[in-house]
Order: structure tokens, then C-alpha cells, then sequence
């Protein structure tokens, strides 16, 4: 199948509260040549990135817990999701974006991360692309609590546990977050720990 080809025909703003989110119009030619006019709304949040800090000498990994209304509103009883230290880039390079987020999130100031991929979490309906990287931690690194910034009204609890724990979180349903998932099968698959 050949690449389709896309005229934008029109964007219009529907509301920018927030992020972005605009009501795109755009043609779409089918490989039989015929075009479709087609409609789309698409959430514009800015790019972000992710990190699974791991310990490999004890084994253990640092994630992060906090509310998401997003998932309270689509029968998370709580809303409180378990991840990976995450943000958006905020103009920074992805490098230096989980660099700053881990020390901001979880209190650990690192130095050196691996990119291991980048993904499109959600591709029908947001522009975001995630780049996911891990790093090593250890207690020396830790230079405060972490949870976040209060002006950006984070809440962020710091979970420390074993790796097996956490990788057992996701058989049990505890884990739902697909970039947290992602990440610890990675370390599973290329036996970080």
C-alpha cells in the first residue's frame, strides 16, 4: 500500500484552555485514487518524556504515583495511577527535559541517560510523540523528596520497589500505564536487572 496523500483543508480552533485541540478537514486519497474528505478532532500537548530509573545492584526501580483525572473519569475509582517519571519537553531537548523531570518528580539527580525509543502513545486523536529512556539511580543521587512542583500542582508520591514487584504489578492490573508497561518490559526483554 502506497503512501496516502493529504491536502489540510481546514484547521479550526476549538479550544486552546489547556493545550491545543483543533478540528481538522482534511482530503485523503485511497490507493484506488479516489479522495475522502474527512474530519478529525486532534489534542496538540506538546512532546514529552519518560524514564524507568533502575538499581541494578539492588534490584530495584523508582516510580512515581499520582491523580489522573483522565483515568478517575473512565473508572479509575481512585484516579491514582502508578508510573515512570514523565513530562513534557517545555522547549527542552528530551535528554535534558528527563534529566530535569526526574530530579523535580522523584528527587534523584542524575547525569546520564539511554534513549531507548520514541512512540506515539495515542496516534487516532494526539500529536504526541514520548521519547522513553532508562537510567541507573542510586542513594547517593538522591538530593531531595521530589513530588513534583507546587506551582504546577503536583502531587507526586516516590514508590521505591523491587523490580520483580513492579513487573508483577502489571499481570495483577496494578500497572495500566502504557509507557510504565513498555518500559519494564524492555528492562525485562534486554535483562537490566
Amino acid at each position: 500500500m502506497n503512501d496516502p496523500k493529504i491536502t489540510i483543508q481546514k484547521t479550526k480552533l476549538l479550544s486552546d484552555n489547556w493545550y491545543i485541540l483543533n478540528k481538522v478537514t482534511f482530503d485523503y486519497q485511497k490507493p484506488d485514487n479516489s479522495v475522502i474528505t474527512q474530519k478529525r478532532e486532534v489534542y496538540d500537548r506538546g512532546n514529552g518524556a519518560a524514564i524507568l530509573l533502575y538499581n541494578k545492584t539492588d534490584k530495584t526501580i523508582i516510580l512515581t504515583r499520582q491523580f489522573r483525572l483522565p483515568t478517575y473519569l473512565n473508572g479509575n475509582k481512585s484516579g491514582m495511577m502508578i508510573e515512570v517519571c514523565a513530562g513534557l519537553l517545555d522547549q527542552d531537548e528530551p535528554e535534558q527535559c528527563i534529566i530535569r523531570e526526574t530530579e523535580e518528580e522523584t528527587g534523584y539527580r542524575i547525569s546520564k541517560v539511554k534513549k531507548i525509543m520514541e512512540t506515539y502513545m495515542s496516534p487516532g486523536a494526539i500529536t504526541e510523540i514520548l521519547y522513553l529512556f532508562i537510567g541507573e539511580y542510586d542513594a547517593s543521587m538522591k538530593v531531595s523528596e521530589g513530588g513534583g512542583l507546587d506551582h504546577e500542582q503536583e502531587n507526586i508520591e516516590v514508590l521505591e520497589m523491587s523490580f520483580d514487584q513492579a513487573y508483577a504489578m502489571i499481570e495483577t492490573g496494578e500497572l495500566k500505564d502504557a509507557k510504565t508497561i513498555m518500559l519494564l518490559q524492555y528492562a525485562k526483554i534486554n535483562g537490566l536487572m
